[in-house]
């Protein structure tokens, strides 16, 4: 085999490597980007992989909360979200008029799926 021949063979073996690695870290990027936490949701605290955490919003000095209503938002993949979690909502699901506290309740599973769920307690 000419020297010549065996450079250029040795030259494109390297390029065809060079080309390979670049490859498999552009994969590994994608796949980094794709199954990282896209449905974020409010909580005090961060489950990566799961959360599911209840947590108050607010209290009034209303006494009495014999009614509950909830309201909820989900969102899948961070990329569609729907719903109306306001209290408003809430108090209007359970014909509340007077408020006494608010709770909220998150749950999101590997960033793909998230709900967020206000609880209002009333009259």
């Amino acid at each position: 085999m000419p020297k010549s021949q065996f450079n250029s063979e040795v030259g494109a073996n390297k390029n065809f490597i060079h080309m390979k690695k670049i490859r498999r870290l552009l994969v590994i990027i994608g796949a980094a980007f794709i199954l990282s936490s896209c449905a974020a949701v409010q909580s005090p605290l961060l489950g990566t992989i799961y959360s599911d955490v209840k947590a108050p919003i607010t209290a009034t000095s209303n006494s009495n909360s014999s009614k509950v209503g909830t309201a909820e938002a989900t969102s899948i993949l961070g990329l569609v979200a729907q719903g109306d979690a306001s209290i408003d909502a809430a108090a209007k699901s359970a014909g509340i008029t007077k408020i006494h506290h608010v709770d909220y309740h998150s749950t999101n599973i590997l960033g793909v799926y998230a709900t967020f769920t206000t609880i209002v307690y009333g009259e």
